[in-house]
């Protein structure tokens, strides 16, 4: 089957789409109103990010193309994208009007500097000579000269200056929120009852004459807040050495001055400094220039102050304890003997690996540990079991990954950290980033060194794992442990040729096992054998996957897909994708786990995996896709799947044109798959939703195939 060009929906509106559905949660009523506020602050860094990376990337295509069509095509896709971030934006401020007058009636207040009392104003007046004036370093600008260097991502006060003898002069505010508190408290009303903050820009509005004391003759004076949002993308050298370190620290200072993908600013700035900045920015008409509201860099609104009552706040969630480690005397190494382990976070506490981590640094009988780290928490209790494991003279290897998008300064200090406490420092793979989410333990063992060995979705990150859903498995499995032994040993030596028994790597064999399995059920389908697959995963962009799904469900294999961000597939359209069901859920965590399940003729394989369905994670970057073989865990991973499948709360389909409508909600029980979750790891019971699903879907089965027997689909597909 050949497929014309449109079936595929473009990755970058398609994650203009999943930032879409996150600002939905910010205007949802039943969301506690905290967190939508947090929402807010999500919506903006998101977008902060999609400017730097994948803008960046499109506008890059566009200028240095060759090619006239396809030179055409990105900058289509530039005005595309520049149309849909303005609507965002406009929903945005609706969202944003929304939350205030929500937190009004709350008494939570977030006021102007035009709204305070003389109370207030004193209290203003003083924070900003004791706090914010120290830290304040004003730039003037002019026609004739190059504007100053703004900073990605900072936010700024334009500000226009009409002297006493009618002269006019700008100047730029570079606003200290890194160094003072973006929200800041101050007294109430007399007589009122609530909590008021006034945001850092408004303090110095209210003072904004102080700023340039003894300098101007000023007769009136204004400011307006923009941002600006650049290329974030660091050009290397080839070679991974001790040098790399430092050329990465200097890259990173590069992006201060790399080219300007988003030009946001407060929509009353008036028209004569508006043209000094465009034309200081060196803006084209493809870059991205839009007005907004008076607040910019909202990104901080994540760090929002927890006030108000508690049902402002979600719920919380109590961790779970894995009872096959907690509710046993022996030690962590026996527990995993014993049975292997599947960990879901944020539900089960990611302690339990930091204490695999600490007990393998003191066990006597642990000889080296050996792990791959991208993303580390700023305290990390990680580092600190492997430090220590090495003050326990065990052999202890880091593969430190210096090219985590925004996460490089804090890598490269790690890595300092961890080579001055003499642990064994590697950079990675040329040309390769390190993603896969591995621990692999060698213990001797009645005379022989076993594997213990983690396989896991996520970062060793103790902050994120309390915000992001993963998988870890721990196992005993021998087999698995010297397959993963074996991708260490690429990252040390990529020149040497591999052979994996049960893992699949990036990049050497992802790809084709991922095709091999969607192609045996294609095969069982065109045989009339029931063939279905279950796919989670945070991205599906891989044009080559998408085909070969689009070629599975035109055999007639049932697929179902949940895909928090990125999704190039058309799912559901006639003809093309009928077999083909897809929805995106968003809610207080992230969803973040890739989980792969294929019906193997009724003999399912499990698998877990570090990469999702992108081109760079198939054949660009170091990951590993890991079989989860216990039958107890495998019937945990399919049940948490389909109760997310189940969920009529917070998932939305992901249709042609990917509207973000809400799934419609059947009689019955609701599904907010997150807390079903939650209990359903906490009592073993499934809602009756999903045991009323699984039965109708055994049912469409039965009538869909024919066991020995084509299908009327298949002999199409056959034909074809």
């Amino acid at each position: 089957m050949n497929f014309p060009s449109d079936v595929l929906y473009e990755k970058e509106l398609s994650w203009l789409s999943f930032n879409e559905r996150v600002l939905q949660e910010a205007s949802n009523p039943k969301v506690p109103l905290i967190q939508r506020v947090r929402y807010l602050g999500i919506t903006s860094n998101n977008t902060d990010e999609f400017y730097r990376v994948r803008v960046a990337d499109v506008s890059r295509l566009a200028a240095f193309s060759r090619d006239a069509k396809q030179k055409e095509i990105y900058r289509k896709l530039l005005t595309d994208i520049q149309d849909k971030s303005r609507d965002l934006q406009n929903q945005y401020e609706a969202a944003y009007e929304l939350v205030l007058r929500d937190l009004r009636k709350a008494k939570i207040y977030l006021v102007r500097e035009s709204q305070l009392d003389e109370n207030q104003a004193q209290k203003v007046s003083d924070i900003f000579r004791e706090q914010v004036l120290p830290e304040l370093s004003p730039m003037l600008i002019d026609k004739d000269h190059l504007l100053p260097e703004i900073q990605d991502g900072c936010i700024y006060l334009g500000v226009k200056i009409v002297n006493t003898d009618d002269g006019i002069s700008y100047a730029l505010l570079n606003i200290p929120s890194d160094r003072v508190p973006r929200f800041i408290k101050i007294p109430q009303l007399a007589g009122r009852r609530g909590h008021v903050f006034i945001v850092l820009e408004n303090i110095i509005r209210h003072n904004l004459s102080q700023a340039f004391r003894g300098i101007f003759d000023i007769k009136t004076i204004e400011a307006y807040s923009f941002k600006v949002t650049r290329d974030a993308e660091l050009e290397l050298g080839e070679g991974i050495d001790q040098s790399l370190i430092n050329r990465l620290a200097k890259s990173i200072k590069k992006r201060k001055q790399a080219d300007a993908e988003r030009f946001v600013y407060d929509a009353d700035m008036p028209e004569d400094l508006l043209s000094l900045l465009r034309k200081g920015l060196g803006l084209t008409k493809y870059d991205s220039d839009m007005s907004g509201g008076r607040y910019q860099n909202s990104k901080d609104f994540m760090d929002f102050p927890n006030v108000g009552p508690a049902y402002l706040q979600f719920k919380s969630m109590s961790q779970l304890p894995q009872t096959l480690i907690e509710d046993t005397a022996g030690s962590i190494f026996e527990d995993i003997r014993n049975k292997d382990i599947l960990l879901y976070y944020p539900y089960h506490s990611f302690d339990v690996v930091i204490d695999l981590l600490k007990t393998a640094a003191i066990d006597p009988q642990v000889k080296s540990i050996s792990i791959c780290l991208y993303r580390a928490a700023s305290k990390s209790k990680v580092m600190d079991a492997l430090i220590n494991a090495k003050h326990n003279h065990k052999k202890v290897n880091v593969v430190v990954e210096l090219h985590a998008r925004f996460d490089e300064e804090a890598n490269i200090a790690w890595a300092r950290e961890l080579t001055a406490e003499r642990v064994n420092v590697t950079f990675g793979v040329p040309g390769l980033k390190v993603h896969s989410k591995l621990i692999l333990i060698e213990r001797q063992e009645k005379g022989s060194l076993k594997y213990y060995t983690h396989v896991g979705t996520g970062n060793f990150n103790e902050k994120t794992a309390n915000l992001y859903t993963d998988f870890s498995l721990l196992t005993y499995d021998q087999i698995i442990g010297k397959d993963v032994a074996k991708v260490f040993d690429f990252i040390s030596y990529n020149y040497r040729t591999y052979k994996f028994a049960k893992i699949a790597a990036s990049p050497r064999n992802n790809r084709s096992h991922l095709t091999g399995l969607i192609q045996t059920e294609i095969e069982n389908a065109m045989a009339g054998i029931p063939a279905m697959i279950d796919i989670k995963c945070n991205n599906l962009v891989d044009a080559d996957i998408i085909h070969d799904l689009y070629r599975a469900s035109d055999a007639g294999v049932r697929i179902r897909i949940i895909c928090r961000g990125m999704f190039s597939m058309i799912a559901g359209q006639a003809g093309l994708s009928d077999n083909i069901e897809a929805i995106s859920i968003v809610n207080r965590f992230l969803e973040h786990a890739r989980v792969y399940i294929f019906y193997n003729g009724g003999k399912p394989g499990y698998y877990i995996s570090s990469a999702d369905l992108m081109t760079r994670n198939l054949d660009h970057r170091v990951e590993v896709t890991a079989p989860v073989e216990d039958p107890d865990l495998q019937q945990q991973i399919q049940d948490i799947f389909d109760i997310q499948w189940c969920d009529n709360v917070k998932a939305r389909v992901l249709d042609k044109l990917q509207t973000n409508k809400f799934r419609q909600t059947h009689r019955g029980e609701k599904v907010c798959s997150q807390e079903a979750i939650h209990r359903y790891l906490l009592t073993g019971k499934l809602p009756t939703t999903v045991i009323r699903q699984r039965k109708r879907r055994q049912k469409d089965l039965a009538k869909s195939f024919n066991v020995g027997k084509l299908s009327k689909t298949a002999k199409s597909s056959k034909a074809k």
